[in-house]
């Protein structure tokens, strides 16, 4: 069967982790979903880049042969531990060692009626 294949380096633009929550039932988040129909493991690296601070590189991710890794923005920490700022937009350019294709999704729980938007990456 011949899968969709992707592209090695995907530009993200307008990430944004809202600063609230609405209780702890639904908590403001955001997910890249990375998609890999290759048959090899996929090294991810991440670099944010924000309007007032030093990139950020993140390069502990993979994702598993014919498989899909939803990455929560919410659970990654810097070199020192800390959490991604919230409240804070920012971009990534998330490069791959094989071809994958990337969506973003963003839970915004800030209002009470929630919000939902996903987008496919731009591909480079």
């Amino acid at each position: 069967m011949d899968y969709l294949t992707g592209k090695q380096q995907w530009a993200l633009p307008d990430l944004y982790w809202p600063t609230t929550d609405n209780g702890n039932t639904y908590i403001s988040h955001e997910a890249i979903c990375v998609l890999n129909t290759s048959d090899q493991v996929a090294d991810i690296r991440l670099t944010l880049f924000y309007e007032d601070r030093e990139p950020l590189l993140i390069s502990n991710l993979s994702c598993p042969p014919m498989r899909t890794n939803h990455i929560r923005m919410d659970k990654l920490r810097d070199g020192q531990g800390n959490p991604l700022p919230r409240g804070v937009g920012y971009s990534a350019l998330l490069c791959s060692t094989v071809p994958v294709i990337v969506q973003y999704t963003r839970v915004d729980t800030t209002q009470p009626a929630l919000a939902l938007m996903t987008t496919i990456a731009y591909s480079m």
